[in-house]
């Protein structure tokens, strides 16, 4: 997938933006001839000391949660994860491996969603209502995640109800993405893998490639477009056309940056201006239903109570929200908290553990002479040994042991 989305991210800068310092179509395949493909939960042996393991992440096909361990001091970095299983993933999952610090994102610092199940029923009641009266209903998508999950529901649902209005995708992007859901099923979650027996639920019956010409189509439709936020592309090109048209309506199913058309939309404009004066009038119903595919502030506690990290750090939020969330760590788990800014850097502060290997003569001396003595549970225990260094290992060794192992002899020097 990475491939695709580099090269849309090529395009877009370089073909529309005009963008000419940028990698080429070359680049990204020299660039993919490096990687390193890794299996969920194997520990990866980089060299010497450090080693990576990645964990599932919902999110979207594909993503995942690496812990990194350098020594005895290890990072659990979550990229986007999702909590909470959707129709075509399963929930992120991590075991407890108490990193020292643990870098999470907050994109919903202070938000607790509302049952997927009351959502779904909302979202499929408005868009059944709008296209009932002959309406067109425009939903904005990124091409992983959101596009699958959202396509699946209403796939289902027109099977359902054996409705007859066309559902369009965008033909691209979310197309060949769809194709590698279809390669890497192993990856989605066990309904879908049950039903891949009979037969595959990306091979949409009701859901067709969007072409341009048919934004003008009479009738009603339903339309996936990229991107998600409104920023650019073809889903601000159809807001443009069914904007001012009170019949229709746009469903934002995810999250929107600040500043973006989609953001602007949510927040209540209702009349755009845009670069060459072109002036919209918002006359279509606007409606926010939340499927996005980042964990929320229940999800967030939930994945720190799993992982039981000694330090957490927040990245991918919103400050003011992040300033919230940071306060309900600190007080639940009595944690140090971090969230620098973009470029600040961050000291967190750890336990230095040295792993030693202590050998079994050593250990075999140190009990006879501990047993020769009156048991004191409140006495400490005491190993004396020589220290040695070697390959990066640490061992601690009788006198006799360390001498061989560094090839010198042992000389005994009376007085």
């Amino acid at each position: 997938i990475a491939p695709i989305l580099l090269e849309d991210f090529r395009k877009i800068s370089v073909e529309k933006k005009g963008d000419s310092n940028f990698f080429t179509s070359q680049m990204i395949k020299d660039c993919m001839k490096k990687v390193i493909a890794v299996n969920l939960h194997q520990t990866v042996h980089v060299k010497h000391n450090l080693e990576i393991k990645a964990y599932y992440a919902g999110h979207v096909l594909g993503a995942a949660m690496f812990q990194v361990k350098v020594g005895n001091q290890s990072i659990v970095y979550t990229g986007d994860y999702n909590m909470t299983p959707d129709r075509h993933l399963g929930a992120a999952w991590i075991d407890k491996c108490r990193p020292d610090l643990l870098i999470t994102e907050s994109t919903y610092a202070t938000t607790i969603r509302d049952s997927k199940r009351c959502r779904e029923r909302d979202f499929l009641k408005k868009v059944h209502e709008c296209v009932d009266r002959g309406g067109k209903v425009l939903i904005p998508v990124f091409a992983l995640g959101r596009a699958q999950e959202l396509c699946i529901l209403l796939e289902t649902y027109w099977e359902r109800m054996n409705l007859q209005a066309p559902i369009y995708f965008a033909v691209g992007l979310t197309e060949k993405a769809t194709n590698y859901y279809k390669m890497f099923i192993t990856w989605t979650n066990q309904k879908i893998r049950k039903t891949f027996v009979q037969r595959n639920m990306f091979d949409f019956k009701h859901i067709r490639p969007f072409d341009k010409s048919f934004i003008d189509n009479p009738g009603p439709m339903v339309v996936f477009a990229t991107p998600g936020m409104l920023h650019s592309g073809l889903s601000l090109i159809i807001f443009k056309k069914w904007a001012p048209v009170e019949n229709n309506m746009l469903i934002m199913p995810g999250f929107c940056v600040q500043g973006t058309i989609g953001h602007k939309v949510l927040s209540g404009v209702k009349k755009l201006e845009f670069e060459n004066k072109q002036i919209i009038d918002v006359k279509m119903a606007i409606e926010y239903m939340s499927f996005s595919a980042h964990a929320d502030a229940k999800g967030i506690m939930q994945l720190i109570q799993y992982c039981e990290p000694k330090n957490v750090l927040l990245v991918h939020g919103e400050a003011s929200k992040m300033v919230f969330l940071k306060e309900k760590i600190k007080q639940e788990f009595n944690l140090d908290c971090f969230m620098p800014a973009n470029g600040e850097s961050c000291f967190v502060q750890t336990d230095m553990k040295i792993s030693i290997d202590v050998s079994v003569n050593l250990l075999k001396e140190e009990a006879v002479k501990y047993n020769s003595e009156p048991p004191n549970p409140l006495k400490e225990r005491q190993i004396h040994g020589v220290l040695v260094i070697k390959d990066s290992s640490i061992s601690l060794m009788d006198v006799d042991e360390a001498c061989k192992e560094v090839g010198i002899s042992r000389h005994i020097v009376r007085s």
